[in-house]
């Protein structure tokens, strides 16, 4: 269903990652544990446009995992998903294995 909707401009839609409750041996997590707030990106818009009317091409792509502002982006729910709407500048920056 996120295949069907296209960013505009420099915006980027992304899934929010929820981190696990329990460990893989089964241990339960307390939910006062510092979370670190980041998301993978669903979809990339074209980019913004400049004054002289260029296009500025979007920082990141498609499968990045990014690291999210606390607060902002738009909340949007595609059938049972929920994403989020942030704008290129919105990104703190992107996370690697």
């Amino acid at each position: 269903m996120a295949k069907r909707l296209i960013p505009s401009f420099n915006r980027i839609l992304v899934e929010k990652i929820i981190p696990p409750s329990k460990t893989n041996s089964g241990i339960l997590l307390p939910e006062k544990t510092p979370k670190l707030n980041s998301g993978k990106v669903v979809a990339v818009g074209p980019g913004a446009r400049d004054r002289d009317g260029k296009l500025i091409p979007v920082n990141l792509k498609e499968g990045d995992t990014v690291l999210l502002p606390e607060y902002g982006g738009t909340e949007v729910k595609l059938g049972d998903k929920e994403y989020h709407l942030y704008r290129d500048d919105d990104i703190l920056g992107t996370l690697h294995d």
